[in-house]
Order: structure tokens, then sequence, then C-alpha cells
């Protein structure tokens, strides 16, 4: 062969060569996946009896501690290694696969609801707790429980074929995602700062949230998912009277209701929504102490929504001139605060979106995975993104012939067929991701 010929010859032979390997690593990873699915079937009647079990007990947050003991207990059981109270309750267990690679995090939340649960079913919370001075009953109306559960089930089946992954899955299992309590630290942020991507840091991250979409489906959307989420409070000071006289002082309820109409033009009126969704919502209004008596202030707490950066920044600035200005008309001053500390949009990587569909699809039938709305909820998961690339998607959770209520009511309910699908779609995605981004995957151990 001359040298001419067989320089010829070097692209034929290096296409062979990544085609075989490419080949190869489809044949590993579909047949990871087969037992990925044999495993979730086995594990199954498990994480229906944690998610049942995390229901009837709930936890507020950074008061997670019999859950997050149950969570650790079962991470040491599989041979993983286990870091407990980070953030508080926090649990963070490591899997180090047979092969060395990268590293993938998956997240789930543990923390209930102050809610007093509606729902008719064996395993309904009766519990009830103190929180920020009151006592409420305590429900998991978000679906943290199903979270906590279902990861736990994607430990136990990753765990199981650990020898034929090619790096490390990272467990995050997160306290207070629904707010630490007044004058407390905690969440997606307190877990970063205490080193839950220090050692070892991943490349990427993954996490569901159960929503009122039919059972099984999943849904993501690239790019943002959920909105930027703002604390609100503004406090109205006007001048204490006589309810019968009120020419006698400046009435700070009457401002307060005038500031609360008028901050809703900010998003019917003022508000440029085809660069997205933006929502404001006082939630709270609190003032007087007798029927007769006109107070001397009135608070007001709510929160914002957005999606853009350029309108966060916007809409807050108009909230601070409609409140003084309505304010300043009525002889009253409000003084508004929104705390910097509110969590970003959801933004899911789109390269990464892209490329985890397929996965989604083989988890939970193509038919049943779809492209989703962008949601004015809010997650804090959405601070784990600013750190790495993540993707952040929906388990549908709501069976056919039953109302579906949303997050947060007293109602919500969970369809337990549907836990399946999850375990199946985390477990995929960090097994997937670790086959295709490890250096030599196409190398047998």
């Amino acid at each position: 062969m001359t040298r001419r010929t067989a320089l010829a010859a070097v692209p034929a032979f290096f296409a062979f060569v990544t085609a075989a390997s490419q080949l190869a690593a489809q044949e590993r990873r579909g047949s990871l996946a087969e037992e990925i699915e044999r495993l979730t079937s086995q594990v199954d009647p498990k994480v229906v009896e944690w998610r049942r079990d995390f229901h009837q007990n709930p936890e507020l947050g950074n008061r997670e501690f019999r859950t997050s003991a149950k969570v650790a207990d079962h991470l040491r059981a599989l041979g993983l290694e286990v870091r407990t109270e980070v953030a508080h309750t926090g649990v963070i267990g490591i899997l180090r696969g047979g092969r060395p690679g990268p590293t993938v995090a998956l997240r789930a939340d543990m923390d209930a609801l102050p809610v007093t649960e509606l729902v008719d079913v064996p395993f309904a919370s009766k519990v009830r707790a103190e929180y920020n001075g009151q006592e409420v009953g305590v429900m998991h109306a978000c679906g943290h429980d199903a979270h906590t559960a279902i990861l736990m089930g994607a430990a136990e089946v990753l765990a199981s074929v650990r020898d034929r992954i090619p790096g490390t899955v990272l467990f995050l299992f997160q306290p207070a995602e629904e707010g630490a309590p007044a004058g407390e630290d905690g969440g997606a942020d307190l877990m970063i700062a205490e080193g839950a991507f220090a050692d070892p840091k991943p490349e990427a991250i993954f996490g569901l949230h159960v929503w009122p979409n039919a059972t099984g489906t999943l849904t993501y959307r690239p790019e943002g998912a959920m909105a930027a989420s703002d604390g609100l409070t503004i406090t109205v000071t006007g001048r204490q009277t006589h309810g019968a006289l009120p020419w006698g002082g400046v009435d700070p309820i009457v401002v307060a209701s005038q500031i609360v109409l008028g901050l809703q033009t900010i998003v019917s009126r003022q508000t440029d929504l085809t660069k997205g969704p933006a929502v404001i919502t006082i939630g709270i209004i609190d003032g007087g102490v007798r029927s007769n008596i006109i107070p001397d202030s009135v608070v007001m707490v709510g929160t914002i929504r957005t999606f853009d950066e350029g309108m966060r920044a916007d809409i807050h600035d108009r909230i601070r001139r409609t409140a003084e200005g309505i304010a300043a008309s009525a002889g009253a001053q409000a003084r508004v605060s929104i705390p910097a500390a509110g969590n970003p949009v959801t933004y899911n990587d789109p390269d990464l979106t892209r490329w985890a569909v397929p996965t989604l699809e083989g988890a939970a039938g193509a038919e049943a995975v779809s492209q989703g709305p962008p949601i004015t909820g809010a997650e804090d998961f959405s601070l784990y993104q600013k750190e790495i690339p993540g993707l952040f998607f929906f388990l549908g959770v709501a069976p056919e012939g039953r109302i579906a209520y949303p997050n947060h009511s007293p109602h919500f309910y969970v369809d337990e067929s549907a836990l399946p699908v999850g375990v199946r779609a985390l477990a995929g995605l960090a097994v997937d991701y670790l086959l295709d981004h490890a250096r030599g995957v196409s190398e047998e151990p």
C-alpha cells in the first residue's frame, strides 16, 4: 500500500471506529433502559409505601427531621456515601459508578405546606404544627412526598446497576423549597452555599414536579419554564381617626384598596405581555382592630411573577411609583419593599432539553411527552440552574374522571400509578447523560 493510499484510508477508518463506538454505546444504553424498566417495576411497591408514609407524616420547611432520617437510612442501606444536615435537614447521597466519568445530579424537595388536608384517603394527614407563630394543619399539598419517594426509588434502581454506570450520580434531597420560616435561611441557595455542588461538582442537574396533568404524561419547556418570583410588602401609613369621622384622619384602608386596583393596571395596561406573562398578586391585607376605628396603617403582602429580566425590573419600578403616587394623592404614605432574594426564572438549558426528550419518551411513551406552556409558579430549582445546566419537567398525576385540583389546594391529589414514570425518567436521564458524556464511553470496563 502506498503512503497516499494509506492516508486516504485514515478518514474512513476513523469513521468506521466512530460508528462502531456509537452503535456500542446505543446498545449499552438500550440494555440499561430495559434493566431500569425491570428494576422500576420491582421498586414500585416501596415507592408507593414511602410516598404514603411521607404524606401521612408531613413536615414543614427546615423541620423535615423524620423525612430526612428515612431518606438517609435508605441511601446508606444502598451503600451510598451520605451527607446529612446540609441546609439544616437536607440529605446528599453520592453513587459512584463502576467506571470513571462525569457527575450528574438529581434533586427532590421534601417539605410540606401549612394546609389542612381535605382529601379522602386512608393516609390523609392529621398533622398540626406551628408556622410563623400560628397553629396550622400540615399537608403535602404540592406533591413533595411523591418527589422524595420517586428519587428514593431512582436511587435504588441506579444502585442496582452501579457497576455499569460510567461516572457519579448525586442525589439531592432538599428542604424548604416552599421557603424557610421567618427569620431563617434555607432551600436551594443554602444547599449550594453549604457545598452541595462542591465535591463532586455535577455537569448537569435534573428534577421533576408532579402536576395536575393527565396521569403519566411528561411535559417540558426549553428556556423559561417557570416564573421568577419576588416577594412584595407595601405598608400604607395614614392617620388614625374615628370611623364615624373619616375626614378627621387619613384612611389607609381605602388607600390600600386603591393601590390593589392600581397594581392590576401595571400588568393589564402598562406591560408588554408579548415578552412573557406577568402577575402581581396581593395575598394578605392586614389593618385595623375595631369596626369603628380607622387605623393608622395597613400592611399588604403579595408576590410578583415574571419571565423577562427587563420586564421584572420595570414592574418593580412601576409598583413603587403606583403605590407611592396613590398614597400621596390621599395624603398618606406608602413604603414598598421588594427583597432582592427572589427566585430567578426556572431556565431549562435548550441543548440539554433537546437532548433529554428521547429519554423522556422512553420513560413515558412518545405519545405522552409534549412541550408545555410557561407556568407562573416558581421554583428554587432555578438557583441550581444558575450554577450548571439543568432541566426541570412535569409529571402528570391527575386521573381521568376526577377533578384536577391545583397544587397547594387542600384537595390536591396524586395518582400513584404515575410514580413509576417518574422513577424511570430520573434514572434514565442520569444513566443516559453519563453514557453520552463519559470519556471513552464506548470502551468496555
